[in-house]
């Protein structure tokens, strides 16, 4: 579990600046012993039990949150700068092994979700310092100096 100061500090729900925040929360006590992990794009973030949340500040844009399980359940976020963002891990009985439901809540359920749970070890996501090729930008932009720009800004003038 994490330190009782980064618990109080993660429940300020203080945006980063430029940042979004991410809580994936279970309040419940069903499937108590069981422990179920969380990825965000793809890296592990960590491990939630009951009355339990996971905590850390996200980059802007599209991201992918799946709860590992019996079966896995996968929800895609569009992230913008200010803004917090609450999953809440529903357990579920399945047939071999507990299942997980991820549902993105609205921000007074959130709160008092994560106001009923304690923060557990969160694996902060690599933050990315910036493109570093053209693909990695959208649409038209291309990457120049690790700042994806768009390309008219680029071409020489006559």
């Amino acid at each position: 579990m994490a330190s009782h100061e980064a618990d109080a500090a993660a429940k300020k729900f203080e945006v980063p600046s430029g940042r979004a925040n991410l809580y994936v929360y279970r309040n419940e006590s069903f499937g108590g012993a069981v422990r179920m992990s969380v990825q965000f794009d793809g890296a592990v973030l960590g491990d939630t039990a009951a009355n339990v949340y996971l905590y850390t500040p996200i980059a802007p844009g599209p991201h992918t949150i799946v709860s590992k399980s019996e079966d896995d359940s996968q929800l895609t976020i569009e992230a913008k700068a200010g803004a917090n963002y609450f999953l809440w891990q529903e357990v579920k009985m399945g047939l071999w092994a507990a299942r997980s439901a991820l549902q993105q809540v609205d921000d007074a359920k959130g709160r008092a979700g994560v106001a009923e749970c304690n923060l557990a070890k969160t694996n902060a996501p690599l933050v990315s310092s910036g493109c570093t090729k053209d693909i990695e930008c959208k649409g038209s932009r291309i990457c120049k100096a690790g700042a994806c720009i768009d390309s008219v800004q680029s071409l020489p003038t006559n």
